[in-house]
This record gives C-alpha cells, structure tokens and sequence, in this order.
C-alpha cells in the first residue's frame, strides 16, 4: 500500500514539472490538399510563376500545364513574368531571377510554384505537384478591394491571421490581361500551330506593387489579428487597358516561399475566404 501511495505521488509530481516546462504548440492542421475545411482557417491557394516570352517556343509548355491545373481547381494563382526580345518584357526581373537562379543563366522556360520550388519537368505531367500545394486550411487568409479609374488606382490589401506568425513579407503584383501577341510554339500542344497568331496572353506583370523580393511587415502578425496595406499609384504607362488590370497578393516567410496567395480584379471588393 505504502510503495503504491509513493508511486502514485512520485508520477503526479513528475507530471506537475512536466506540465510547468512544456510550450504550448498551435494546433496547426494537416495541410493536405484533402483535409477538410477547420473552422477559422482560409482557403488556401497555390502561387504559379511562370516566366516566359513571346519568342519562347517551349514556353507553351508551361501554358499549357497551367490551362490544366486550372480546370482541375480554382485555387491557383497565376503569374506571367515575360522576359527578353518581348513586347511585356517586365523590366524589373533581375532580383527574381538572382533569387531562384542565383548561379546560372534564366534560360525559358522556367516556373515555380510558391516562388521558390521547382516545377518538375515535363510540367503538363506533374500537374499534380502545383495541385498538391493547395488545400482548405492556410493559416492567413488575403483579400483585396479596389478602385481603378480616372488614371488612379487605390487598392487595399487586407490579411487576416488564424496562426502565429513572424518575419513575413508582402508582395503585391499588378498585371494585366487581354493582351494579343503571337506565340511561338514549338510544342505539340495548342494543336502543335507555329507561330500561335493572335494568342492572348494573361495575367501578364506590368508593375511590382512592393519590393518584388517582399516588404516586411512590420505590424502584428499574431494569431487573430489583421492589418490592412493600402496602395495608391497611377495606373502604370505600360497598361494598354485598364479595364484589364488585376492584381495578385502573396506573403512569403523567411524561406521566401509563399504561404498563402490570392488574385483580384479591378475594382472588386474581396471578403476573407475564411471557414465556418
């Protein structure tokens, strides 16, 4: 009885220490793309970039990866960054390229999913890589409202935290659609046609909102809080139609991967994409 009565006391008093020195961790949820949706959490969405160009003949080989992506889900995020001898040549391309190319030539085509991880190639078979990085519980959610006209654009960018979070940035995008230039095409894809005459070219970026490498946010970005960034600039040279402009924000960690990333159109007024 006596030895009982020692043990019992022993484990309860090892349980009260324990309990003293342990962190409290985050109940933070499976990120499956399969996982069902958790109260306070937001959707999340996959970050595509594709850099690419008119002249590139491989190139539609992306484009066509991300046709697929697209008509398996609405949760990709999409983001032409044209380089070279092209008419959207996006001239600020340099630190991106020196941050996922940092020793080698940016020879096209090349895409990454969530900025900084590789598309494997063929991309059109690995559908499922870009697939795989979306899900129903992100841990911060984005939203965007704005207001495009008389030559000005004031946009909003709202974020909304569900985790604990530190030493994130922020990067906004501002592109623009309907743009028709010939595509060469040197793929079977888009009925193997070379060059592919009147191609609309999409999501097409004209202008880095922020640092493209990220702003720091410098606010709370504990769980529960939310800040909101606004931005007010006239709409850029560049923009033949702006009536076509859009706009992609993403945040990254100190990874530089994206956590979370979210597309609007002009003038459109977002809510959180948060769960029940």
């Amino acid at each position: 009885m006596g030895k009982t009565y020692y043990l019992n006391f022993l484990f309860f008093v090892l349980l009260f220490v324990s309990c003293g020195d342990t962190n409290v961790v985050e109940n933070i949820p499976d990120g499956g793309v399969d996982t069902p949706p958790i109260s306070g959490y937001f959707k999340k969405r996959v970050l595509i970039e594709d850099y690419t160009g008119t002249w590139c003949g491989n190139c539609t080989r992306v484009s066509y990866a991300i046709d697929q992506v697209k008509e398996q889900s609405d949760k990709a995020v999409t983001v032409a960054i044209h380089n070279g001898n092209d008419p959207f040549h996006f001239a600020g391309i340099a630190p991106l390229k020196n941050l996922i190319l940092p020793n080698s030539p940016l020879a096209l085509p090349v895409s990454r999913l969530n900025r900084m991880i590789v598309w494997t190639f063929p991309e059109p078979t690995n559908v499922q890589e870009a697939l795989n990085l979306t899900g129903n519980n992100s841990g911060l959610g984005i939203a965007m409202n704005s207001n495009v006209e008389n030559g000005n654009i004031n946009l909003d960018v709202n974020v909304k935290f569900a985790l604990n979070y530190s030493n994130l940035k922020l990067i906004v995008y501002l592109l623009e659609d309907n743009l028709v230039y010939s595509q060469r095409n040197y793929t079977t894809y888009y009925n193997n046609v070379n060059p592919i005459t009147n191609y609309v070219h999409n999501h097409v970026l004209r202008a880095s909102m922020t640092d493209i490498l990220g702003e720091t946010i410098s606010g709370n970005t504990s769980a529960g809080s939310s800040f909101t960034k606004n931005f007010t600039i006239p709409v850029p040279s560049n923009i033949a139609n702006a009536d076509n402009i859009n706009f992609v924000a993403f945040l990254v960690g100190e990874d530089n991967i994206a956590i979370n990333a979210r597309a609007s159109h002009a003038n459109e007024n977002q809510e959180f994409e948060e769960n029940p």
